[in-house]
């Protein structure tokens, strides 16, 4: 079994239906959940005129190996709606390996540990908060170092539920 982090997010329709959907459709492919992160609601980068995300990572373990997990993952996305779009566009899910253990992966469809987390507070902030000692294997840099030198700024404010209701800020 292996241990990977992956980052799933979406910024169209149920944002936070989608997420638990796709966490159950990777759980039926027998991709366990191990931790999960809070739900964060996060500011789109790149283009401003689009619904702000819904992001969240997961620690899971599997028997895929890195091209397969990507495989069932790309799946999974097709299957919930995800059509070939430009880059930065709306979403209603997508699906990211960011690290796969202390594994490195550089194939043509594939790079592993993700060759942008360091660039995203909406990935590190919540990483940092399942995996704070966890360590980027080519960086040789803690998740809360990553953070902490990350130039973004974009917002991410964790999600909170009151009693089972939404919090007004993520109407």
């Amino acid at each position: 079994m292996t241990c990977y982090f992956l980052s799933l997010g979406g910024n169209l329709g149920d944002r936070r239906g989608r997420l638990a959907r796709a966490l159950a459709a990777l759980e039926k492919g027998g991709v366990r959940v191990l931790r999960s992160s809070s739900l964060y609601r996060t500011q789109p980068v790149g283009f401003a005129d689009q619904p702000w995300f819904y992001n969240q990572v997961v620690k899971v373990s599997t028997k895929l190996e890195p091209a397969d997990l990507l495989e069932f993952i790309k799946k999974v996305e097709k299957d919930m709606g995800r059509r070939p779009a430009r880059k930065n566009r709306p979403r209603p899910i997508d699906i990211d390996i960011l690290l796969a253990k202390d594994r490195t992966v550089f194939t043509k469809n594939l790079v592993v540990p993700h060759p942008r987390m360091t660039e995203r507070n909406f990935v590190l902030v919540p990483l940092l908060e399942i995996a704070p000692g966890a360590v980027h294997p080519i960086l040789k840099k803690k998740i809360s170092e990553l953070r902490d030198q990350c130039l973004d700024k974009s917002a991410v404010i964790k999600i909170k539920s009151k009693g089972g209701r939404l919090d007004s800020r993520e109407q």
